[in-house]
């Protein structure tokens, strides 16, 4: 009797030297619908991730209403991104259920997704709007620095590690990462260098611009997971589709407002006794010159064509004044001077700020272009002393921080417990 050859029960291949069987109590099956079988049940897992994700997804008056709570001031800003963020995921949400079976009636329209430029001075609350958002709609999220990417084969971060960084932030879950939100930093410092010799290669300026191009508008990109595979003969490498994942950029763009300018206002090249003379008053503020922002501005700063594409909703951030920095360190959950007081309560010391000291904190920082992120370095420069001495003086009760002191020209006013009556204490006795 001829001995029965052994095929898969799938696909129905017979075994042989080069295609191994795992035997099972009724059947065998081979490698390849092992595997297949391995993304069939990913997938079944990936749509339970992605609707545990996007149960709730809030409104866009929802979404500004929260970031209010963490930064000041924005208001143009906030709105443009919280629409932006709502329409993203809400065409994911509505993507993944029509994949699912529901909802085919609109399935023939497909609706791209709009990355995000934000435009405003340094500590105006771009990467702070950015991270804020991803912990509203509940995704991973990622910020990467333009500055040290490079193109491939050059000193630097290839463009892919930023993906590679989404990953872990994501515990390694492919699905969570491909609805994640990353946001680029310091994206104006790889504009195109006029200063560029002509024939050498700007890998660092606009060869990164060209890298980001297929990243940022959604395509397939193999990604290395050498050491999270736990298997010890697990692939090295996996895909990650970056359709669906959010890129915000966001930079300083110092010297934008010229351009700006003269798109607004041409220079007159007329001259003579009757020639109009320009009066320096009427230049239109930062606030206004940002807000008027077109891609033309951004491609004479130094961004190619290609890229200024791929972000289309472009958000302004205004300047900080005096009352917007006093209202950053006081007013959100996170404010500074609940950092601080919280500090000192731990060692049970109260600490309090006068209006005229929060103005001066704030000065300073306008002072030094700064922003809000100079806020905690002046904070940090005025309390570093008393917060040295402090915990080994346990008598202190109260420190008071005034004008004066901000300025350097006194020291921070202690006051101390009251010392217990002893004459009160011995007659009671």
């Amino acid at each position: 009797m001829a001995k029965e050859l052994k095929h898969c029960s799938f696909c129905g291949i017979e075994a042989s030297p080069s295609v191994p069987m795992i035997a099972g109590t009724e059947g065998h099956i081979c490698e390849a619908c092992v595997l297949l079988a391995s993304q069939v049940v990913s997938s079944w897992g990936k749509k339970k991730e992605l609707t545990e994700m996007q149960e709730f997804l809030p409104k866009p008056i929802e979404i500004k209403s929260i970031l209010d709570q963490y930064v000041i001031g924005q208001n143009l800003a906030k709105e443009i991104l919280s629409v932006a963020v709502y329409n993203h995921y809400k065409r994911l949400k509505h993507v993944n259920a029509t994949s699912g079976g529901i909802g085919e009636a609109n399935s023939e329209v497909e609706i791209g997704k709009s990355n995000i430029l934000l435009i405003g001075p340094s500590g105006t609350g771009k990467t702070l709007l950015a991270s804020t958002l991803a912990k509203i709609v509940g995704v991973p999220f990622a910020v990467a620095d333009a500055t040290t990417l490079t193109q491939a084969g050059y000193v630097g971060d290839d463009v892919e590690n930023i993906l590679v960084r989404l990953l872990d932030v994501a515990d390694g879950h492919v699905s969570k990462a491909e609805w994640g939100i990353v946001y680029l930093d310091e994206i104006d410092k790889i504009a195109r260098s006029p200063e560029q010799a002509l024939g050498t290669r700007d890998v660092s300026g606009e060869g990164v611009q060209q890298a980001l191009l297929r990243l940022v508008e959604g395509s397939q990109v193999k990604v290395s997971i050498k050491g999270r595979r736990k298997e010890l003969h697990g692939p090295e490498t996996t895909m990650i589709d970056t359709s669906n994942i959010l890129f915000i950029a966001g930079g300083a763009f110092p010297g934008l407002e010229k351009h700006i300018e003269k798109r607004l206002k041409p220079p007159k090249t007329a001259i003579g006794f009757h020639a109009e003379v320009s009066n320096p008053d009427d230049k239109p503020s930062l606030e206004a010159m940002l807000n008027a922002t077109q891609p033309d501005d951004l491609k004479r700063f130094g961004l190619i064509p290609e890229f200024i594409g791929r972000f289309p909703i472009i958000a302004p951030l205004e300047p900080l004044d005096v009352d917007a920095l006093i209202q950053v360190l006081t007013e959100p959950k996170n404010a500074l001077v609940k950092q601080y007081q919280q500090l000192f309560a731990f060692d049970d010391v109260q600490l309090d700020f006068t209006q005229d000291a929060l103005v001066e904190i704030a000065e300073q920082a306008i002072e030094r272009n700064t922003g809000a992120r100079g806020l905690r370095g002046i904070m940090e420069k005025v309390l570093r002393k008393t917060m040295f001495d402090m915990p080994s003086q346990e008598q202190v009760e109260r420190c008071i921080v005034n004008a004066e002191v901000i300025r350097g020209e006194a020291a921070i006013q202690v006051i101390e417990r009251e010392a217990p009556n002893l004459q009160r204490l011995s007659a009671g006795e």
